[in-house]
């Protein structure tokens, strides 16, 4: 539907303001001297519309201008996000909730390349690069659905959408000085179950919710292993205990306060213990600055790495799928590169 204003230019001419509007598209709007030259702009523009040549579309799919963003969200949410983990449900459901404020009122035939890449631009002035890749990536799952299972589009507008390089991960770890003060604030502590959580995550190299889901089944004593079910993969993942390690859990199930399933149970025995408070008071205590709990899964893999273990090595203990999340250890393996070419060449040149 169109309509056209006349409106007094400020040196008394006058103009024609003529706007298109259709329910799923953008308003279109223009400016001219005459109102003939108003009326026929509208009359191209609702064609064009109609036939979505104006929004580069040269067959669209009658699904494509029937169905909004936002109805493709929530299908998407009942067919393909309700069957993923309810973690990643969560962070999803809250990067498609973002997508719908912004696009969800839109036709999918009207939502072009240029459209994704400003709200890409909207989306990187608040939040870190790594997010913006994620959420880029999460609807772009929802238009990929949407032209292939459900044959909505005949087209995917991603394909021309740019998306951000992933970020170098950020690693922090601890020096010497600062594990062994770290490790004493923790033993200091008035949780009891802060040291042993911290000696998981040094040891293992886990992340704070695989460890704190444990259960005492999941900790083989005899093979001296512990078995992580609840990963962010989804994968199982198997990693041993050292001695030391044992001997901190061991004592840690003498003295907990009550029977239950979970290593860490929280004061009922039904969920898992919340250790953030005592984590940040025995951080401060020991003085330790720019150091998140997921930092001590970096400080353990940089341990390995620096301590002649390879990439693949590294990445099978923290469970990653792809070795270029291992990579931002690459650096810090070098003496075990160099003593692995040393060594080469003792045998084949005798140096």
């Amino acid at each position: 539907m169109a309509t056209i204003e006349r409106r007094k230019t400020s040196n008394g001419q006058s103009i024609y303001r003529v706007k298109v509007r259709r329910k799923g598209y953008p308003i279109q709007t223009a400016s001219f001297p005459t109102k003939k030259e108003a009326e026929d702009w509208a009359i191209d523009r609702e064609g064009d519309v109609r036939k979505a040549r104006y929004f580069g579309m040269t067959a669209p799919t009658i699904p494509a201008t029937q169905h909004t963003l936002a109805e493709a969200i929530d299908r998407y949410a009942v067919e393909v996000l309700s069957r993923k983990r309810s973690k990643t449900q969560k962070t999803q459901a809250s990067c498609l909730k973002w997508w719908k404020s912004q696009l969800g009122p839109f036709a999918l035939a009207s939502i072009t390349p240029s459209m994704l890449v400003e709200s890409r631009e909207r989306l990187a002035q608040t939040r870190a690069p790594g997010t913006v890749l994620h959420s880029l990536t999460t609807i772009e799952h929802v238009f990929t659905i949407a032209a292939g299972d459900w044959e909505w589009l005949s087209a995917n507008p991603f394909k021309k959408v740019r998306k951000p390089s992933r970020p170098r991960g950020r690693v922090r770890f601890l020096s010497e000085d600062e594990r062994i003060r770290l490790l004493d604030a923790c033993q200091q502590s008035r949780s009891r179950a802060l040291y042993p959580v911290v000696m998981l995550a040094l040891a293992t190299g886990a992340r704070k919710n695989e460890i704190m889901t444990l259960t005492w089944a999941d900790v083989d004593m005899q093979r001296a292993v512990v078995i992580f079910n609840e990963t962010k993969n989804g994968e199982t993942r198997t990693v041993p205990l050292t001695s030391h390690v044992l001997n901190i859990l061991t004592k840690h199930k003498q003295t907990r306060p009550h029977d239950s399933a979970l290593l860490f149970p929280s004061r009922g025995g039904k969920r898992p213990l919340e250790v953030r408070d005592a984590w940040e008071i025995a951080r401060a205590r020991a003085k330790i600055d720019n150091f998140r709990f997921h930092d001590l899964r970096h400080t353990a893999a940089s341990y390995m790495a620096m301590s002649g273990a390879s990439l693949k090595e590294i990445a099978e203990v923290l469970g990653h799928k792809r070795i270029q999340q291992t990579m931002i250890y690459a650096h810090l393996s070098e003496a075990h590169t160099r003593s692995v070419v040393e060594r080469m060449n003792r045998a084949v040149f005798g140096e």
